[in-house]
């Protein structure tokens, strides 16, 4: 196997809810649902059952074919995103009818891949489309993203990661990008002309280190857009789909914050591959046949088990569980947070099941690790993962448990005890 990946020296072999073992039986508490994918946890068997079920029947049968499904799957999408709030449709830059709104509502289209960096893909590529319409010559192929954000390794996806580290090996990368600062309102007028075709985001930056996009920001990133008529894009492939306590990070704000376009990925389906772009009426109808494909994108293997997935996500009850979880979480963090000021800095960030936590003096020589602090944990059976420079990443299982939350809490205070007593 290529080696790109710093891994422990440990094997997994099998996992239950929120607990997995290694080759040598050890037991660890998953802080980490795979980075945010295992939604229902692992080796759920409702959806090992739709597995066995669907794979007997049709597994693929390319884009060649319609399947019975995807277009399920689609379907379902449309209408929990429209009951749950997500995907407003405010009326475009060019149309002064309010009724454009309601006529629309709910007439989104979905676009199945196999990623989060495939979904953010179609994505750029689809808001290049409506520029190119938009302005024949070309000039509006402008594309805008945010400092910290992290939207995929594929070139188009990579172009807009706007972090050094990602970027740097691979240069030069595609034309045509503009990076700004999340939360920057003053900037976006310089930021965002009549050359910008589209404009990627996330609610909350995941791998940038749980940043939050404000309300204000993401009013005047939409109305800024709807100015110079270009594409929205909402990337929540970490942070959508139940992971705040609602189905879109988005969902609970009012609609002039909302996108023209939504990328979706990591839990869709538990851990089976599959990414989806969801657009309004008015971005789709630009694409026409031919403009974008995938051999293996809506499937009705993974369809069918993201059907399966979705429905149990959107029930009420599962909703109100991550919220109760995700609160739970947050207080005990901050907790810690006041309990060891030497290691933690506050305020815990994020919301509902997606957190994070600052570890401080990252560069001070005889200081703790955030690197000490992960695998300390691991040694004593639990794992965490880490994201932008110094913080401590939380996105457990949707399905975790008070009591397992307790349990991580407890394994996370002895390792903060242990080197709060012994720096090295």
């Amino acid at each position: 196997m290529l080696t790109p990946y710093a891994r422990p020296p440990m094997i997994l072999s099998h996992g239950k809810g929120c607990k997995v073992w290694d080759t040598e039986g050890r037991e660890y508490l998953d802080f980490t649902a795979g980075i945010a994918v295992n939604a229902l946890g692992h080796a759920d068997e409702q959806v090992a059952q739709v597995m066995y079920k669907q794979a007997q029947k049709l597994v693929h049968c390319s884009n060649l074919y319609h399947n019975d499904q995807a277009g399920e799957l689609a379907s379902t999408l449309v209408d929990m995103t429209k009951q749950f709030g997500g995907l407003g449709l405010p009326p475009l830059a060019n149309s002064s009818s309010a009724s454009t709104d309601q006529e629309t509502l709910g007439n989104h289209k979905v676009f199945f891949a196999n990623s989060g960096a495939e979904a953010n893909e179609g994505a750029l590529k689809f808001a290049r489309k409506v520029g190119k319409i938009e302005d024949p010559s070309g000039n509006k192929h402008e594309l805008v993203c945010f400092t910290n954000g992290f939207h995929g390794r594929t070139f188009g996806a990579l172009s807009v990661t706007s972090q050094p580290k990602y970027q740097l090996p691979f240069a030069p990368l595609i034309p045509g990008i503009k990076p700004g600062h999340l939360n920057d309102i003053a900037a976006l007028p310089e930021l965002i002309t009549s050359n910008t075709c589209g404009v990627i985001v996330e609610p909350i930056q995941g791998e940038g280190g749980i940043l939050e996009a404000s309300e204000d920001f993401l009013r005047a990133l939409r109305h800024r857009c709807h100015q110079v008529k270009a594409a929205l894009i909402y990337d929540e492939i970490q942070c959508g789909l139940g992971r705040t306590g609602n189905l879109w990070a988005h969902g609970s704000l009012p609609t002039d914050c909302h996108p023209d376009i939504l990328t979706m990925a990591k839990p869709l389906a538990n851990g089976v591959p599959i990414g989806a772009v969801m657009m309004r009426d008015q971005i789709a109808k630009k694409i026409a046949i031919g403009d974008h494909g995938t051999t293996f994108g809506g499937a009705p293997l993974q369809t069918a088990i993201a059907k399966h997935v979705l429905e149990r996500i959107c029930e009420e009850s599962f909703m109100k569980q991550v919220q109760g979880s995700g609160e739970m979480l947050k207080k005990e963090l901050g907790r810690l947070v006041d309990k060891y000021p030497s290691l933690l800095a506050g305020p815990v960030r994020g919301k509902g099941l997606i957190l994070g936590v600052e570890v401080k003096n990252q560069q001070q020589e005889g200081e703790p690790t955030i690197s000490q602090i992960i695998s300390l944990a691991r040694q004593n059976g639990l794992l965490l993962l880490s994201c932008g420079q110094s913080i401590i990443r939380f996105v457990p299982s949707l399905i975790i448990s008070h009591s397992e939350i307790s349990h991580m809490i407890h394994i996370l205070e002895n390792v903060l005890a242990h080197l709060s007593a012994h720096p090295k």
